[in-house]
């Protein structure tokens, strides 16, 4: 094959020469034959990595739902993520759990309010769940729930497992103050005395460590002492409850109802749970364990 012919170049067509060009520093410490540092974008961090901090927990009659700690840096913004991981971890997991199933709301350290209880319970009702009742270990998260209807289990923060075992009993926790009236299937647990300005409703529990104060009608189930405290006392300005237990003790409400309604307090006797007028009861009897002394002692 005939190769093309060479271009020949005239003296006044003769190429510039070019200039060298400099060579490139390597980085320091590091050889010649290195891999060239390329600098990147700095990502964030996706925001559904974030969901996986609501925990659920599937049981055989309820799901229960683990918010994440409070942080103290925490934004409005981080509080519309918390609602869109919610909703990731219910999509993820759709499916699971049967309709209608109840839901057990735990925000351990976290502060709601009404608002935020209406808004949480909206994003379970689009995944076909029912908000039924909320643990918390704050008194306002507590009061706003039953302000909002729901039942409320009120939980202290667990010691640390490093911790060694007490042998003396453990205090009750301070008295938690509510004016509402507990309707029909809500729950109201606290592990200390029970103070409440209103009535409560036949279908309603109200479960307490501690001593139950009902300033209105007490038409539903009252347990005090539910730790094993059989020094508890129920109060209630118009007794007509439909069960009454004090510790391991169990009793109902008279058939009869008496024909003027004053002020009673339950309280537990060597024969059993007991209603008197609360004006028959002093102060010093309430305050202390009863003793039962025999004629030979008197």
């Amino acid at each position: 094959m005939d190769s093309a012919p060479a271009t020949s170049l005239n003296d006044s067509e003769s190429l510039e020469p070019l200039e060298p060009l400099e060579p490139l520093e390597p980085p320091e410490n590091s050889s010649l034959t290195s891999t060239p540092i390329i600098e990147r974008p700095i990502i964030e961090r996706p925001i559904i990595e974030r969901y996986v901090q609501v925990h659920l927990k599937t049981w055989s009659d309820r799901l229960e739902i683990i918010l994440p700690k409070l942080q103290s840096t925490e934004t409005g913004n981080d509080w519309a993520q918390l609602c869109s991981g919610l909703k990731y971890s219910l999509l993820n997991h759709e499916k699971t759990w049967a309709s209608q199933t109840p839901v057990y709301l735990v925000p351990q350290d976290r502060l709601l309010d009404t608002r935020q209880l209406q808004i949480l319970s909206d994003i379970l009702q689009e995944a076909d769940l029912v908000l039924k009742c909320v643990r918390t270990s704050r008194r306002q998260t507590a009061v706003a729930a039953v302000t909002a209807g729901y039942s409320v289990e009120q939980i202290q923060i667990s010691p640390s497992l490093i911790e060694e075992p007490k042998i003396t009993q453990p205090l009750l926790a301070d008295p938690l103050y509510l004016k509402t009236t507990v309707r029909s299937g809500v729950e109201i647990r606290h592990p200390g005395t029970i103070i409440i300005v209103g009535d409560v409703n036949p279908g309603g529990d109200v479960i307490a460590d501690g001593d139950i104060i009902i300033w209105g009608t007490l038409r539903g189930v009252a347990h005090a002492g539910a730790n094993g405290n059989t020094e508890s006392r129920i109060m209630a300005l118009r007794m007509e409850p439909t069960q009454l237990r004090i510790a391991d003790r169990v009793a109902r409400s008279p058939a009869q109802s008496p024909n003027q309604y004053d002020p009673e307090i339950a309280y537990i006797s060597p024969e059993g749970i007991r209603i008197t007028q609360a004006y028959n009861l002093s102060k010093t009897f309430l305050m202390k364990p009863i003793k039962v002394t025999s004629e030979k002692e008197r």
